[in-house]
């Protein structure tokens, strides 16, 4: 299994993060991608990947929640210095977030369509944080359209129509534990979704899957996610395993 979003680095494994890592290679997942939130962060997480080279690999982008306007345009020097210095699989995890801030809209999607740019000048996917922000993020890759253009909807949480919206531009979901969730909706329609546009992904720490929900979440957990799709798929959980990897490995060309 491919764990396509997890923040290992985050301060809430500097506790046990060679034993979480563990744990998640004793349950069989072989790569880890870690999306970039800030220069804050960047050192902890290309320290990581150092350590395990071979199993976990760097984006390199600016969450929509660190865009601040006293800092976005020097964050987004710091991002572009990487992309030109190193390769990265993806820019992520970027795009728009009206959840926390609605004030800094105009200035995320400024961000959001700059590294939208430079993913297509680098031929690179792209992963989408996208929260109660569908429309507005659908309006940017609708204006940004481009045969190079694609990537991941991370953490999908939309409805039917917004995944055919997103599968319609060359994207394809990214499903974590909020499928396990009894009010997640997602569960209801993603039969209709053909596996060859889905990933597996955690994000942890974030959104436990259910039997965790609350806890904190790790890599390890990317099995209660498969089995979940196991039940709505009524495949086989190699099956589940082999094909979701695949569409990983194809996405993010190392």
């Amino acid at each position: 299994m491919i764990d396509t979003h997890t923040h290992l680095y985050a301060e809430e494994f500097d506790e046990d993060r060679k034993e979480a890592i563990q744990r998640a290679l004793e349950k069989g997942i072989t790569e880890f991608y870690l999306p970039a939130i800030d220069s804050e962060s960047h050192e902890k997480m290309l320290q990581l990947e150092a350590e395990y080279p071979n199993q976990i690999f760097s984006m390199m982008g600016l969450h929509p929640c660190y865009v601040k306007p006293e800092s976005w345009d020097h964050e987004l020097k710091i991002v572009k210095e990487y992309l030109d210095k190193r390769a990265f699989p993806a820019i992520g995890e970027i795009g728009i977030d009206l959840y926390w801030d609605k004030t800094t809209l105009d200035i995320q999607v400024k961000a959001f369509e700059q590294q939208i740019d430079w993913a297509i000048e680098k031929d690179l996917p792209i992963v989408i944080h996208t929260r109660e922000s569908f429309d507005e993020t659908f309006e940017v890759l609708e204006r940004k359209k481009h045969p190079k253009l694609r990537g991941i909807f991370h953490c999908f949480s939309g409805n039917l129509e917004q995944a055919k919206h997103a599968i319609d531009l060359n994207f394809i979901l990214g499903i974590g534990g909020v499928v396990t969730f009894k009010n997640g909706k997602i569960d209801q329609f993603l039969n209709e979704i053909p596996l060859d546009k889905i990933v597996l992904e955690t994000d942890s720490p974030y959104l436990a899957p259910v039997p965790y929900r609350g806890k904190r979440n790790e890599s390890s957990y990317l099995d209660l996610v498969a089995g979940k799709l196991v039940d709505i798929y009524g495949k086989d959980f190699s099956e589940i395993d082999r094909l979701t990897s695949e569409n990983a490995k194809k996405m993010f060309i190392k």
